[in-house]
């Protein structure tokens, strides 16, 4: 009992010496218990989210000049009850935005292949073409349930100096998670 309290000590001690210090920006949880962030990680985050934020207009923007039809997915896979269900949206305190289009995948693109034909492709965008294993579950219960014909993931590829967006096929990538 004595060990523990003075460890607990210790990091309360430790939280409020980060809370003073420059190097960290220092928030409270639900339950008022603080947390400390480096601000070079803050603003890292920013800067990331930014740039998925381009790429991914850069790809919606690719897939038009394709000819393609492409929406923002609005839907999400609840994996549990093994349905599709409406996204979750995201609120944000400090700017009071609600944000829309936090699906999976990012867009649906629709091409008229032949009369009464269409190809209807989900579209994930990543900058790495890399996806979680909860991503790859997903892809592979629309698949399975024929809620697209494919799933793209949209990569970004460097050639020089020149950015180059390259569509890997999840069932070409990921083959074992459709068995």
């Amino acid at each position: 009992m004595e060990k523990t309290n003075k460890t607990r000590k210790k990091e309360i001690l430790k939280k409020i010496k980060k809370a003073g210090s420059e190097k960290y920006e220092t928030s409270w949880d639900e339950k008022g218990i603080p947390y400390s962030k480096k601000k070079s990680k803050i603003k890292k985050g920013r800067v990331s989210r930014a740039a998925g934020a381009r790429f991914e207009l850069r790809v919606r923007k690719d897939l038009e000049s394709m000819k393609r039809v492409v929406d923002k997915w609005s839907n999400n896979v609840d994996l549990d009850l093994g349905k599709v269900v409406p996204a979750k949206r995201k609120f944000n305190p400090f700017s009071k935005v609600m944000t829309i289009g936090t699906g999976f995948p990012d867009f649906i693109s629709i091409k008229r292949v032949r009369e009464d034909l269409y190809s209807v492709v989900g579209v994930e965008v990543k900058t790495n073409g890399i996806l979680s294993k909860i991503e790859k579950e997903k892809c592979a219960y629309y698949l399975k349930n024929k809620i697209f014909s494919e799933i793209w993931i949209a990569k970004l590829d460097r050639e020089g100096n020149k950015i180059v967006i390259k569509y890997d096929n999840f069932k070409e990538k990921y083959p074992k998670y459709l068995e």
